[in-house]
């Protein structure tokens, strides 16, 4: 098994979390989408991050698809079993992907020449990064954020944090959520979470 991205990218960074907890033997090739096409290609003409190849050569990509695979090839679960628990962790799941989404729009925003900046889709794209953190931030307790132990939900959500964080902090201010902050430590003092650093030499901000 082979996963193929930069752990740069939250959606890479969320699988190769899963990986290691499931205690999945796989293999990491750090290809750039953007540094990297051709080689990135030649597995994955769609070129895009996370590509899981499975141990049959099967291609799969899409980070939540990937690790509905995962789960289902180990028989284990990042999910919780009640349905308002499950339920919960999806709600928290999509605010998540929405904050990793938005923040990559407006990075992306901002390698755009000067003059082909928009600033009203600037302005409206931070204020749904933003309005994602405030939607989770009230969520966030003194424990994980559904039941007595890590979910998924608090994979991605802390995944999005740190990519955040890493990408856009002078957006969103760590100041403004202390709660996801310390959810944050919490989980990037787990080893799955060591073992998958964002970048070389890159330290955690909360």
């Amino acid at each position: 098994m082979q996963l193929i991205g930069m752990l740069d990218s939250p959606y890479v960074r969320r699988v190769a979390i899963a990986l290691h907890l499931f205690n999945l033997p796989f293999d990491h090739k750090p290809l750039s989408v953007f540094r990297n096409i051709d080689e990135f290609s030649q597995t994955n003409p769609l070129i895009k991050a996370p590509t899981l190849i499975c141990d049959d050569g099967e291609v799969l990509m899409d980070s939540t698809l990937i690790l509905a695979y995962i789960e289902k090839l180990t028989g284990q679960t990042l999910m919780p079993e009640p349905i308002a628990d499950y339920q919960r962790s999806l709600r928290l799941i999509g605010l998540g992907l929405n904050a990793c989404d938005k923040s990559v729009q407006i990075e992306y925003e901002r390698k755009r020449p000067a003059e082909k900046q928009y600033q009203p889709w600037r302005s409206r794209v931070q204020s749904q990064v933003i309005a994602a953190y405030d939607l989770l931030e009230p969520y966030v307790s003194a424990g994980w954020l559904v039941g007595d132990r890590l979910t998924q939900a608090d994979i991605t959500v802390c995944v999005a944090w740190q990519f955040t964080q890493h990408m856009i902090a002078d957006v969103v201010k760590s100041d403004r959520y202390p709660a996801l902050s310390a959810l944050s430590k919490r989980a990037e003092a787990l080893p799955a979470f060591q073992a998958t650093p964002l970048e070389p030499g890159w330290q955690p901000k909360f």
